[in-house]
Protein backbone atom coordinates (compact mmCIF):
# COMPACT_ATOMS: atom_id res chain seq x y z
CA UNK A 1 0.00 0.00 0.00
CA UNK A 2 1.61 3.48 -1.29
CA UNK A 3 1.00 5.87 1.20
CA UNK A 4 1.22 10.10 -0.42
CA UNK A 5 2.45 12.81 1.91
CA UNK A 6 -0.03 15.66 1.40
CA UNK A 7 1.68 19.19 1.37
CA UNK A 8 -0.49 22.40 2.06
CA UNK A 9 -0.86 24.69 -0.70
CA UNK A 10 1.28 27.90 -0.75
CA UNK A 11 1.29 30.80 -3.06
CA UNK A 12 4.63 29.56 -4.33
CA UNK A 13 4.07 25.89 -4.61
CA UNK A 14 1.54 23.71 -7.00
CA UNK A 15 1.36 23.38 -10.37
CA UNK A 16 2.66 25.74 -13.31
CA UNK A 17 -0.27 27.99 -14.81
CA UNK A 18 0.98 28.79 -18.49
CA UNK A 19 2.54 32.07 -18.49
CA UNK A 20 4.44 31.60 -15.71
CA UNK A 21 7.79 30.13 -14.78
CA UNK A 22 8.11 26.36 -14.27
CA UNK A 23 10.46 26.10 -11.06
CA UNK A 24 13.21 23.37 -11.60
CA UNK A 25 12.56 22.02 -8.25
CA UNK A 26 10.75 19.11 -8.61
CA UNK A 27 8.90 20.02 -5.51
CA UNK A 28 6.95 22.68 -7.08
CA UNK A 29 8.38 25.03 -5.05
CA UNK A 30 11.71 27.72 -5.35
CA UNK A 31 15.15 26.89 -6.32
CA UNK A 32 17.47 27.25 -3.66
CA UNK A 33 19.42 29.53 -5.18
CA UNK A 34 16.41 31.81 -5.54
CA UNK A 35 15.04 34.80 -3.35
CA UNK A 36 11.00 35.57 -3.19
CA UNK A 37 10.22 38.27 -5.40
CA UNK A 38 10.17 41.60 -3.62
CA UNK A 39 12.30 40.32 -0.74
CA UNK A 40 15.40 43.00 -1.05
CA UNK A 41 16.74 42.07 2.34
CA UNK A 42 20.18 42.15 3.37
CA UNK A 43 22.04 39.41 4.65
CA UNK A 44 22.59 39.73 8.58
CA UNK A 45 26.41 39.76 8.11
CA UNK A 46 26.79 42.60 5.83
CA UNK A 47 25.12 44.90 8.64
CA UNK A 48 26.73 47.64 10.13
CA UNK A 49 29.24 47.72 13.60
CA UNK A 50 27.65 50.19 16.01
CA UNK A 51 29.82 53.01 17.32
CA UNK A 52 32.16 52.16 20.06
CA UNK A 53 30.10 54.51 22.52
CA UNK A 54 27.05 51.72 21.65
CA UNK A 55 29.08 48.87 21.79
CA UNK A 56 30.18 49.86 25.58
CA UNK A 57 26.93 51.16 26.61
CA UNK A 58 25.65 47.41 25.30
CA UNK A 59 28.05 45.94 27.23
CA UNK A 60 27.09 47.69 30.91
CA UNK A 61 24.88 46.20 33.23
CA UNK A 62 20.89 46.27 32.44
CA UNK A 63 18.84 46.30 36.01
CA UNK A 64 15.42 46.30 35.94
CA UNK A 65 14.37 47.30 38.81
CA UNK A 66 10.42 47.51 40.66
CA UNK A 67 8.80 50.74 41.40
CA UNK A 68 10.07 50.34 45.33
CA UNK A 69 13.36 48.98 44.03
CA UNK A 70 13.95 52.05 41.97
CA UNK A 71 12.94 54.40 45.03
CA UNK A 72 15.17 52.84 47.13
CA UNK A 73 17.57 52.55 45.29
CA UNK A 74 17.80 56.37 43.91
CA UNK A 75 16.87 57.02 48.25
CA UNK A 76 19.84 54.89 49.06
CA UNK A 77 22.43 56.69 46.28
CA UNK A 78 21.41 60.57 47.16
CA UNK A 79 21.44 59.67 50.73
CA UNK A 80 25.26 58.41 50.53
CA UNK A 81 25.99 61.09 47.73
CA UNK A 82 24.85 63.49 50.53
CA UNK A 83 26.90 62.48 52.98
CA UNK A 84 30.24 62.06 50.31
CA UNK A 85 29.12 65.54 49.58
CA UNK A 86 29.11 66.66 53.07
CA UNK A 87 32.36 64.98 54.03
CA UNK A 88 34.70 66.16 51.11
CA UNK A 89 32.96 69.35 49.65
CA UNK A 90 31.45 70.60 52.87
CA UNK A 91 27.91 70.40 52.27
CA UNK A 92 28.30 72.16 48.99
CA UNK A 93 24.56 72.27 47.55
CA UNK A 94 25.39 72.86 43.94
CA UNK A 95 27.66 69.40 43.73
CA UNK A 96 24.62 67.57 45.53
CA UNK A 97 22.54 68.81 43.03
CA UNK A 98 24.77 68.15 39.96
CA UNK A 99 25.11 64.71 41.22
CA UNK A 100 21.39 64.50 41.45
CA UNK A 101 21.15 64.17 37.52
CA UNK A 102 22.41 61.17 36.40
CA UNK A 103 20.98 59.42 39.69
CA UNK A 104 17.79 60.23 38.25
CA UNK A 105 18.87 59.13 34.62
CA UNK A 106 19.88 55.80 36.14
CA UNK A 107 16.90 55.62 38.07
CA UNK A 108 14.22 56.54 34.85
CA UNK A 109 16.65 53.79 32.31
CA UNK A 110 16.11 51.16 35.31
CA UNK A 111 13.34 51.05 36.35
CA UNK A 112 11.01 48.17 34.36
CA UNK A 113 8.17 49.14 32.14
CA UNK A 114 5.54 48.11 34.49
CA UNK A 115 6.49 50.81 36.63
CA UNK A 116 7.77 53.93 34.35
CA UNK A 117 5.18 56.16 36.15
CA UNK A 118 7.25 55.86 39.57
CA UNK A 119 10.51 57.02 38.40
CA UNK A 120 9.28 60.60 38.14
CA UNK A 121 7.53 60.67 41.52
CA UNK A 122 10.74 59.11 43.22
CA UNK A 123 13.53 61.53 42.14
CA UNK A 124 11.66 64.35 43.99
CA UNK A 125 11.96 62.62 47.45
CA UNK A 126 15.00 61.14 47.06
CA UNK A 127 16.26 64.44 46.81
CA UNK A 128 14.31 65.76 49.54
CA UNK A 129 16.00 62.40 51.66
CA UNK A 130 19.50 63.41 50.26
CA UNK A 131 19.74 66.87 51.71
CA UNK A 132 19.50 65.38 55.31
CA UNK A 133 23.21 65.71 55.76
CA UNK A 134 23.44 68.34 53.13
CA UNK A 135 21.54 71.28 54.61
CA UNK A 136 21.85 73.24 57.38
CA UNK A 137 21.02 72.92 60.97
CA UNK A 138 22.69 74.47 63.95
CA UNK A 139 21.06 72.96 66.46
CA UNK A 140 17.88 71.51 67.27
CA UNK A 141 15.10 69.48 64.53
CA UNK A 142 13.29 72.65 63.62
CA UNK A 143 16.82 74.62 62.67
CA UNK A 144 17.48 71.32 60.53
CA UNK A 145 14.07 71.13 59.33
CA UNK A 146 14.50 74.80 57.61
CA UNK A 147 17.51 73.91 56.51
CA UNK A 148 16.34 71.69 53.93
CA UNK A 149 13.66 73.61 53.58
CA UNK A 150 15.86 76.37 52.14
CA UNK A 151 18.20 74.42 50.24
CA UNK A 152 14.57 72.88 48.31
CA UNK A 153 13.79 76.47 47.60
CA UNK A 154 17.31 77.28 46.36
CA UNK A 155 17.84 74.17 44.50
CA UNK A 156 14.83 74.17 42.90
CA UNK A 157 15.86 74.40 39.21
CA UNK A 158 18.19 71.59 39.96
CA UNK A 159 15.40 69.44 41.34
CA UNK A 160 12.98 70.60 38.62
CA UNK A 161 15.59 70.01 35.83
CA UNK A 162 16.36 65.75 37.05
CA UNK A 163 12.62 65.63 37.45
CA UNK A 164 11.87 66.68 34.09
CA UNK A 165 14.70 64.22 32.93
CA UNK A 166 13.30 61.36 34.35
CA UNK A 167 9.51 61.68 33.23
CA UNK A 168 11.25 62.60 29.84
CA UNK A 169 12.77 59.34 30.16
CA UNK A 170 10.22 56.86 31.20
CA UNK A 171 7.60 58.77 28.54
CA UNK A 172 9.99 57.84 26.03
CA UNK A 173 10.49 54.10 27.49
CA UNK A 174 6.75 53.96 27.42
CA UNK A 175 5.99 55.03 24.64
CA UNK A 176 8.22 52.47 22.69
CA UNK A 177 6.87 49.70 25.16
CA UNK A 178 3.33 50.89 23.74
CA UNK A 179 4.54 50.55 19.80
CA UNK A 180 6.53 47.32 20.34
CA UNK A 181 3.30 45.23 21.84
CA UNK A 182 2.11 42.65 19.19
CA UNK A 183 -1.72 42.40 18.08
CA UNK A 184 -2.36 45.87 18.83
CA UNK A 185 -5.25 46.91 17.23
CA UNK A 186 -5.69 50.79 16.42
CA UNK A 187 -9.52 52.36 16.95
CA UNK A 188 -10.66 54.38 14.34
CA UNK A 189 -10.77 57.88 14.87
Amino acid sequence: MEQHRIRPRTPHSGPARPGRGTSPDPRGGRAAGQAAAGSRRAPATARRSAPPFVQALRRMPNPRLTGLGGGLFCTAVMFALGCLDQLLFGASLTVYSVLFLPVCVLTAAWVRGADLVTAPVVVPIAFTVGLLPVADGDGGIFSHLMGIVTALATEAGWLYGGTLVAGVIATVRKVRLMNRRPGRARMPV
